[in-house]
């Protein structure tokens, strides 16, 4: 799981990570107003609960919530968005699968294209990089000075399956399912929840040098600049070295 954590940091140290709150909170929006689409309860939806976690983690405004519910629901204007994701490789032959909600298929199809051979990556087929990857629950702890494997041993506890260590904190991974189980038994013990989401964890990481690094990552962040692009998951890991250089 290093890939996932070694990117995340990156990102993060660089400041890259959802930069644009506007597009965070559009992101969050669609999220919810599909998430809707099975029941505007929350209390009798998980799906909806856990894009509804997200958003008040993201500090979106409640109001700006009950509209995003209210359109899913069909009680409300706007577009309607339908679910996809493409499959491709990129830089190194690294594994890259793209989650989109979009209400214009052969726009999205266009851009995530466009993204792809302008990084030199290519699209692939369905199914050709997702097996090479797991759903998994993803939370990112706050240490607070807390002893690290302290805290891990806790969350292991709590019903996680494994961890990582990071700079700045700890990410626990977990089944989908149990997500706000694991969330709620946490934060109970008093330990700051800083994010949790569902996501897509590579079996397997492809190590690159320095330079395909760069080429994928900026790959990946021409994919997430895209309006309808909701997630990006690849398998490429770094050297703690090429970590430091990019993060620089």
């Amino acid at each position: 799981m290093s890939g996932h954590s070694k990117w995340s940091q990156i990102k993060r140290q660089k400041g890259v990570t959802d930069a644009k709150r506007g597009q965070v909170f559009t992101r969050l929006g669609r999220e919810i107003a599909v998430a809707a689409r099975d029941g505007a309860d929350p209390t009798a939806n998980s799906r909806l609960r856990l894009a509804i976690q997200r958003a008040r983690d993201a500090n979106m405004p409640m109001d700006t919530v009950e509209r995003a519910i209210k359109r899913g629901s069909g009680h409300g204007e706007g577009a309607e968005y339908h679910e996809m994701s493409y499959e491709g490789y990129g830089p190194g032959g690294v594994a890259v699968l793209v989650e989109v909600l979009t209400d214009n298929r052969n726009r999205t199809a266009a851009e995530v294209r466009s993204a792809f051979s302008k990084s030199g990556g290519n699209l692939g087929e369905s199914g050709s990089v997702r097996w090479l990857f797991d759903p998994k629950g993803v939370l990112t702890l706050d240490l607070d000075r807390r002893d690290p494997d302290e805290v891990a041993m806790q969350a292991i506890d709590a019903g996680a399956d494994d961890f990582e260590l990071m700079d700045s904190g700890i990410e626990i991974y977990t089944e989908p399912g149990r997500v706000e189980e694991v969330r709620s038994t946490l934060e109970a013990n008093g330990i700051p929840v800083l994010s949790s989401e569902t996501s897509m964890i590579p079996k397997t990481a492809v190590e690159l040098d320095e330079k395909t690094a760069e080429q994928a990552m900026r790959l990946i962040d021409r994919l997430e600049e895209l309006d309808d692009v909701q997630q990006v998951h690849s398998n490429f890991d770094v050297s703690d070295e090429v970590a430091a250089s990019l993060s620089a």
